[in-house]
């Protein structure tokens, strides 16, 4: 007779009150956006934006330098964005970080790695907040914050911990494809010069006629792709820990500036309900076969900034900065952002970090903000409401106005994304180990992962850690556990 499960608690909010779910927001359909009524979603993301003081959460470590991008290729037939017209240059910032470590953390840890930019255009920032990764661990804002947790440290000892890494991983299958990219050769940049910089989820462009389209970034080191073995870097976070930080700068006090060339792939809107994956996956890619890279323009980093603490650990970087032309997808991931990021930046930096240099927008201001603590700049209009009768801004619906972005409709639910045809967790990882690896870059896979799971993990998360990477590839997996088994 076999033992019962022990009986496991339920999840409840701050105050006791039974959660509905922990993994699944609450939408309008599978497919739909996220509502606001989600209350435990909303207390999730601001309970987590306020665990740290005074760094960031997340993407504590890193640095960033100024520059400027230059359109290189007609893309208006795709969006009226301002900085996307041709010939258009636009002065922009760019922050590239780690993301679970530490203000002092070590540069080559095995990390996904912040790619922020910002771009100061005529109709206000407009920000580009990804990763050196196309894809992300989780889909569903309501687990990031759990997937954060587990990265960190452990609140009895105060140190990271592998078992913790690989339990969550584990019992969340959607992680597979993002675990396989950091575990291969690109989880450890050689430097941030040496790394491409994507912006992860699905956005919408909008045309001057207002058509729409659905879109990925893809920003491409001009450099070309280098990277760190796992003995190199365990040696190199020994020897200098600010090496990525210490490159940049020395790069563009040289003279050497590093670019990167932006591409778009462009997705006609109503492709988007039949596509073989879900598009607004943050799990998933679409296959350049499928939808082609477009070239975009060009990044130029050269100069860099003045005070590390004003320009770089005051930036604030947020995906809601969307300018007219640019739009939101279903994404869930990404519109549970567009509430985080902001509110975390008012908390960290105060409610006017907007004011502060690498923030302030090289356009006007015309907002009915006011007041609050380190504000120095007036509000634009005496009479602080809207609307009003003496002058004050009014919004220009016939110039800004956009047409709505997607239609939706259903019951609220908390429920996963509805599948498309070939949607499921391991497909693309799959792919990724047999057609896109090859077999000297499968033996480095095999031999970071192997080294990863026998720091730490306890047996019942290997057990599943190995078949894991068997339900990836089986003959991966076999090799994995060889290794593992070997010691």
């Amino acid at each position: 007779m076999t033992e019962a499960a022990p009986q496991v608690p339920y999840t409840t909010n701050n105050h006791g009150v039974p959660v509905e779910s922990d993994a699944h927001s609450l939408t309008v359909g599978p497919n739909g956006p996220i509502l606001l009524q989600d209350h435990y979603l909303i207390e999730k993301m601001a309970q987590f934006n306020r665990e740290r003081v005074p760094e960031r959460v997340v993407h504590a470590k890193g640095s960033g330098a100024y520059g400027v991008f230059e359109v290189t290729n007609d893309v208006s037939q795709f969006t009226k964005a301002d900085l996307f017209q041709p010939g258009r240059r636009t002065d922009m910032l760019a922050r590239f970080s780690t993301v679970a470590g530490e203000l002092g953390s070590p540069d080559t840890w095995r990390d996904p790695r912040g790619f922020a930019l910002k771009f100061y255009t005529e109709h206000g920032n407009y920000d580009l907040v990804g990763n050196n990764t196309p894809i992300f661990f989780v889909r569903d804002p309501s687990k990031f914050q759990d997937f954060i947790r587990s990265q960190k440290r452990r609140p009895d000892n105060a140190l990271r911990d592998n078992d913790m890494q690989w339990d969550f991983w584990t019992l969340s299958p959607e992680s597979a494809h993002m675990v396989t990219w950091l575990m291969g050769d690109r989880g450890v940049p050689k430097t941030w010069r040496h790394m491409n910089g994507y912006g992860s989820h699905t956005y919408m462009w909008i045309n001057g006629g207002g058509e729409k389209f659905w879109i990925k970034y893809h920003i491409k080191t001009d450099q070309g792709i280098e990277f760190l073995t796992q003995a190199e870097a365990d040696e190199t976070a020994g020897a200098d820990a600010d090496v990525h930080r210490r490159d940049l700068y020395r790069a563009i006090a040289t003279g050497d500036t590093p670019s990167w060339t932006m591409y778009v792939q462009v997705m006609p809107f109503d492709d988007a309900p039949d596509y073989r994956f879900n598009p607004f996956d943050l799990t998933k890619v679409w296959p350049h076969g499928d939808y082609p890279l477009i070239e975009v323009g060009r990044m130029t980093l050269d100069k860099n900034p003045d005070d590390h603490f004003v320009h770089i650990e005051q930036a604030a970087f947020e995906p809601s900065n969307l300018v007219p032309g640019i739009g939101p997808s279903p994404d869930k991931m990404l519109l549970g952002r567009l509430f985080s990021y902001p509110d975390t930046h008012r908390y960290r930096i105060g409610p006017n970090y907007a004011q502060l240099p690498p923030n302030r927008p090289r356009s006007q201001v015309n907002s009915y903000a006011k007041d609050g603590p380190m504000r120095y700049e007036p509000a634009r209009t005496g009479r602080p409401y809207a609307p009003n009768s003496y002058g004050g801004p009014a919004a220009d619906v016939e110039r800004f106005g956009e047409p709505a972005g997607w239609q939706t409709a259903g019951e609220m639910v908390r429920e996963a994304y509805k599948l498309h045809r070939e949607d499921d967790d391991w497909g693309q990882a799959g792919t990724l180990v047999r057609n896109v690896l090859d077999d000297e870059a499968r033996e480095r896979l095999v031999s970071n992962v192997g080294g990863h799971l026998l720091n730490g993990v306890s047996r019942p998360v290997l057990d599943r850690a190995l078949q894991y990477w068997r339900n990836i590839d089986k003959d991966l997996g076999d090799r994995i556990a060889g290794r593992v088994d070997g010691g």
